[in-house]
């Protein structure tokens, strides 16, 4: 009976270790959800330039606002385009991380950790729960608001309205996924740094 319990798992364990054939889907999935992010954000911060640059220095409190927003911008920008394709991505995710750090502590951190005011809390880590019982007592005055005064039906159709707390979850969710870029980096067979690691391999051998 022991025997076959031993069997069992070492066929289980064989079966685990045989899916890292595909140990490079997990870093091609992550570089291809945050990419588009990235250079989407970076690209607006460097075609709105003034306008960013005002935020920071005014609302988030930065000192050389203008050089932070180029900063910014240019890292999330060309951040994400090396993401995309796979080049240092063990050495943009660095900077990239580090934008996501300062957006949290300046712009989502006296908002909480939720991006959205849940009517329950799903983590137990929130420490702005006041903030979502205030938005929930906004979020339906609203609604009976426009339920009273427009229609409502048609408002809706696109999807329900919600009140953004702001937190920082996203910031600190696309931290973490670039932290596991750091340590795996762009993974195997579809990333330019792979195809650049094997060619220097392959010249070493000739």
């Amino acid at each position: 009976m022991l025997d076959e319990r031993r069997s069992v798992a070492a066929r289980f364990i064989q079966i685990l270790d045989a899916t890292r054939a595909a140990d490079f889907l997990a870093p091609l999935l992550f570089r291809v959800y945050l990419a588009p992010i990235f250079i989407l954000a970076g690209w607006n911060k460097l075609q709105h330039l003034e306008a960013t640059a005002s935020w920071f220095g005014q609302h988030l409190g930065l000192p050389m606002p203008a050089l932070m927003a180029v900063l910014a911008g240019g890292t999330e920008f060309v951040g994400g385009l090396a993401l995309l394709l796979g080049l240092g991505v063990r050495v943009v995710a660095v900077p990239l991380m580090a934008v996501m750090a300062v957006a949290a502590v300046t712009a989502h951190w006296r908002y909480g950790w939720h991006a959205l005011p849940e009517s329950t809390l799903t983590v137990p880590w929130e420490w702005r729960p006041d903030l979502i019982e205030a938005a929930q007592e906004r979020l339906a005055a609203a609604r009976r608001i426009l339920k009273a005064h427009g229609d409502y039906a048609w408002l809706t159709e696109a999807g329900r309205f919600t009140v953004l707390k702001n937190g920082v979850e996203f910031a600190a969710t696309y931290f973490l996924m670039l932290l596991s870029l750091f340590f795996t980096g762009g993974g195997r067979w579809v990333s330019l740094d792979d195809w650049i690691r094997k060619s220097f391999e392959n010249k070493r051998l000739v």
